[in-house]
């Protein structure tokens, strides 16, 4: 194992490690599927031919599917809600009316109106979004399964080597937990996401992570990771014949990652040009996305936007005109900025929350203290909620169900986590019965339930 001292120490995971203070690679936490199921998933996954990677821009709280991806222009004006809707560039096809920007590429994403979980637990929800299973709630919400996001490091890793494969932008978080349901749970810590911290729209923006090493040349090292390497090479090929070579390989992929090039350059913010930071809004969300491309780009494999505050029981209004014009700007930008760079078909998008809001508003008094502010918003809603999901050689222009004329849950072709767990696994390249030995030694299916959703394939 490779442990290099990073920055100065920041508090501690409960297993006494400090993820911003150390880049530790090794066997530690494989024991849930041996090494060689690894590797051969690993094979099989270079086999299939796919090299796709992943962005998902994560609405932290919730966001109505009324008044982003859902609009209902028949419903009573309490459903229907503040905002008109708008056509887009596919006939039949409308959002709302703050989404000026995603209208006009409507062609390239396609929208998941029948999306249900039936929970509005926040925890519930989220764990259900990102790890594809319930059984957690607001007064028991440790996390139970690890983040598909982590699964597709452990088996896929980077795409190219000398990236971190599974990237938080600017933190993993969901619902106020840290790293919450992105964390890699019984794979192990070390397949918690890699996070940037810090805005990326900041003129001063770095990454900790990938400041110089405190006290150590690159020389020295260079000088201790060979000396490692030395004292390992014997007992590693006692205790695991054979195996060596691939051990050695995590170990490249640490001392590249801290030592090398490639993932400075790709975190490097400021190289882009005036104009393209432009494009995607030049706020911490518009930036973060910009991030994430060039991540993707240089070969990480999920990378997560984090988006929050979209708990909107109250002052609804005015949150939204504040969050969608961001959001549409920056799936924008993104859309068109991976066409442009061919990379549409290599890389998916999502955008999503743990659930959506109720279809109908309240007055900003429902549920009493503290939810009574007076004005109007709208409350949890996991029965219906939206998702976009573009590119990684998906269809794009296509609505896929539909709510019913309140949007009040699925009227037609009703999908869950499941459905999209399973179309991300495809797109990834990953096995979805690919199983781990959660803490009991039982192992546990990556995916337990759901489909590829085929009209998206």
């Amino acid at each position: 194992m490779i442990r290099i001292p990073l920055g100065s120490p920041t508090p501690r995971y409960c297993d006494g490690l400090t993820r911003r203070s150390f880049v530790q690679v090794g066997l530690a936490g494989m024991g849930a599927l041996g090494l060689g199921d690894v590797l051969r998933a690993r094979a099989s996954a270079a086999t299939s031919g796919k090299d796709t990677s992943m962005i998902l821009i994560w609405l932290d709280g919730g966001p109505s599917h009324h008044d982003t991806y859902d609009p209902k222009p028949n419903a009573p004006s309490e459903y229907r809600g503040i905002w008109s809707h708008i056509p887009t560039n596919v006939s039949g096809i409308e959002i709302n009316e703050l989404f000026p920007l995603q209208a006009q590429i409507a062609d390239k994403y396609s929208i998941l109106r029948s999306v249900h979980h039936d929970t509005g637990d926040h925890f519930t929800g989220g764990h259900w979004m990102l790890t594809g299973r319930g059984g957690v709630n607001g007064a028991n919400n440790a996390q139970q399964y690890p983040f598909f996001g982590s699964i597709a490091e452990k088996v896929l890793g980077p795409r190219k080597p000398g990236m971190p494969a599974n990237v938080c932008v600017p933190y993993a978080m969901s619902i106020g937990l840290r790293p919450g349901y992105f964390g890699g749970h019984y794979l192990g810590v070390e397949h918690n996401p890699f996070e940037t911290e810090g805005d990326p729209n900041a003129d001063n923006f770095q990454v900790t992570n990938m400041s110089p090493v405190a006290g150590l040349t690159l020389d020295r090292l260079s000088d201790r990771r060979s000396l490692n390497a030395t004292l390992d090479h014997a007992q590693r090929r006692l205790d695991h014949p054979g195996l060596a070579g691939s051990i050695d390989q995590f170990d490249r992929q640490a001392f590249d990652l801290v030592a090398g090039s490639q993932a400075r350059q790709a975190f490097d913010i400021a190289a882009e040009s005036a104009e393209m930071r432009e494009r995607y809004g030049r706020n911490s969300w518009g930036q973060s996305v910009l991030l994430a491309r060039r991540l993707v780009e240089a070969g990480s494999t999920v990378v997560t936007c984090h988006f929050g505050g979209w708990d909107t029981h109250w002052s609804h209004q005015s949150a939204m005109e504040s969050y969608l014009p961001r959001v549409d700007r920056a799936v924008h930008g993104l859309l068109t900025d991976l066409e442009e760079r061919g990379l549409s078909e290599k890389v998916l998008v999502m955008v999503c929350g743990e659930f959506s809001r109720t279809p109908r508003m309240n007055n900003g008094g429902n549920g009493g203290p503290p939810l009574s502010q007076g004005t109007p918003g709208r409350d949890h809603w996991g029965a219906a909620l939206s998702v976009l999901m573009a590119g990684g050689g998906l269809k794009g222009g296509q609505v896929i169900g539909a709510t019913n004329r309140l949007g009040e849950h699925p009227a037609e072709r009703p999908l869950r986590p499941g459905d999209i767990h399973h179309t991300i696994f495809q797109v990834l390249g990953l096995d979805p019965e690919i199983a781990f030995l959660n803490p009991a030694g039982r192992p546990i299916p990556a995916i337990d339930h759901g489909e590829v959703i085929q009209e998206l394939v």
